[in-house]
């Protein structure tokens, strides 16, 4: 492409791709859930055409699984395979968090401090809605790492949140308890703080402490298969 060239805009299948990996990413559907082609189209708002390719390329990711009778679910998370994920996503996030820390504008500092704002009020509500938690949760980590200004870091982070999201549903989504008494806000302001003064090592720890907590909820409640 010349560096004149404009991109192409998205396609309908790319769109489709895009939103489906949100509903992914931000836990809105679980471990073993079947999706229905129909429905997904309806609920975005399509033909099944896209919803389709979207599917096929998802399955590609291995964040679904495609039977031979064309049947869709979410695969099924085993203990081994989560433990391995949340290995990965301390380590790659808690970089780009440390990159962010050095890279951050004061623009990017105040919209991740308004997402910050936003998720802790919600934990603290009389009525918090955990689906809500779950995508303002996942909104706030990803303004961290846009904020590193490394895009092949931000897509391998994509990648990992596209596997794990579902497994989201059984920490603050799947148990009120649980999002009463989540440590979250704690790690979240945390890691503002760390951003503000430029302080990566700290940016590091609150985030991977954050992921680390929620892994070993998950972990603790005995509800992955074992291999």
């Amino acid at each position: 492409m010349s560096s004149t060239q404009k991109p192409s805009p998205p396609t309908k299948g790319d769109t489709a791709y895009d939103r489906i990996a949100a509903l992914l990413t931000s836990g809105h559907v679980g471990p073993g859930e079947r999706l229905s082609l129909r429905d997904l189209a309806e609920r975005l708002g399509t033909s099944t055409m896209p919803i389709r390719a979207a599917v096929s390329r998802l399955a590609e990711d291995g964040a679904l699984e495609v039977s031979p009778n064309r049947a869709v679910r979410v695969p099924v998370m085993s203990r081994a395979r989560f433990e391995e994920l949340a290995d990965l996503r301390q380590e790659m996030e808690g970089l780009a968090a440390e990159r962010a820390a050095l890279a951050a504008t004061k623009a990017d500092l105040s919209a991740i401090a308004k997402i910050e704002r936003a998720f802790a009020a919600m934990v603290a509500s009389r009525e918090p809605d955990g689906a809500k938690a779950v995508a303002l949760n996942r909104d706030l980590h990803f303004a961290i790492y846009a904020a590193a200004r490394m895009p092949l870091l931000e897509g391998a982070i994509e990648r990992l949140w596209l596997l794990a999201g579902p497994v989201l549903n059984l920490d603050m989504r799947g148990d009120p308890r649980r999002l009463a008494h989540t440590p979250a806000p704690r790690y979240h302001a945390a890691a503002l703080a760390a951003l503000r003064r430029r302080d990566g090592a700290a940016a590091r720890a609150a985030i991977a402490g954050d992921i680390a907590d929620a892994a070993a909820f998950i972990l603790a409640r005995g509800v992955l298969r074992e291999d």
